[in-house]
């Protein structure tokens, strides 16, 4: 099963609003893009390497963002969803509340 933490959440919330700022439907195309990142981490988490910690990521096709999750007793947990320009730190942050 899928779970995406409230901050990711947030990170998805906020980057939809910037697009939808840009161009109309922009952000809803973005929305899908996520969700299409989301389709083979449920079909197989492990496919993805680690990237800090027990941290995987799954990039995005068209937008310059990074999907990051993590596995929970089988589970996946998204913790962050963040633009390729953001500071790891960020990251670092949410994998020490987890």
């Amino acid at each position: 099963m899928l779970f995406i933490r409230p901050e990711a959440e947030r990170d998805i919330a906020e980057a939809y609003e910037w697009y939808e700022g840009r161009e109309p439907d922009l952000g809803s195309e973005f929305l899908a893009e996520v969700d299409a990142a989301f389709s083979p981490i449920e079909t197989n988490a492990t496919m993805y390497h680690e990237v800090h910690r027990d941290v995987r990521r799954v990039l995005t096709r068209r937008f310059p963002y990074s999907v990051f999750y993590v596995l929970d007793s089988g589970d996946v947990v998204v913790i962050a969803v963040l633009h390729a320009a953001r500071s790891p730190k960020v990251l670092k942050k949410r994998t020490k509340h987890r």
